[in-house]
């Protein structure tokens, strides 16, 4: 019995000790987009409508990453680092899966009106020099929304020939279950 009491004890040292860690180096990372994140996770999908006017489901779940870019962005330096996946519909129920990476710019404390850049990239299996399709997505929270465009990144194309040129998209708070319905649904 001693042994499971110091086991808990333990555990909820490491988790204090974790959880003051992030209160100190990442306190955004706690409340994002208008939300309590106390697993550190934001993820949101909506409707990715192109330059053309074609429209795609897109799913997007991140969360602190130690690798963020180093430039400053609409005069705003980096707070921190993001990471996660992506996955975006191509064609009723058919899913392409992302990985993402991205930067907060603006204040440490809260992402309240701070610039979020992504990149969402197709993955690589092997890596042997091969290109990544991706596109790049700036924007801010508006309330609980994450509001993004393309700004003027240039896309590269995806091995399956997919470009997404010129991106906006509007996420709201949701889950992957909510986005693997909006595949399902998605009009050919």
């Amino acid at each position: 019995m001693r042994g499971l009491a110091k086991g808990i004890v333990a555990l909820i040292f490491g988790g204090a000790l974790f959880y003051g860690g992030v209160a100190l180096l990442d306190p955004w990372a706690l409340h994002m987009g208008g939300r309590s994140t106390p697993f550190l996770t934001w993820t949101g999908y909506g409707k990715l409508v192109t330059k053309s006017g074609a429209e795609y489901p897109l799913y997007v779940s991140f969360y602190p990453s130690s690798h963020s870019s180093r430039l400053h962005v609409d005069g705003l330096r980096p707070v921190g680092g993001l990471q996660g996946t992506g996955w975006l519909c191509t064609a009723r129920g058919v899913k392409q899966r992302l990985d993402l990476s991205g930067t907060i710019f603006g204040h440490w404390r809260t992402t309240d009106g701070n610039l979020v850049s992504l990149r969402l990239l197709e993955p690589k299996v092997i890596d042997v020099g091969q290109g990544r399709g991706f596109f790049d997505l700036y924007g801010r929270w508006q309330g609980p929304q994450l509001v993004m465009d393309s700004r003027t990144s240039v896309p590269d194309r995806f091995r399956s020939g997919l470009v997404i040129e010129r991106p906006a998209v509007k996420l709201d708070w949701g889950t992957k279950g909510d986005f693997d319905a909006a595949c399902a649904a998605k009009s050919p």
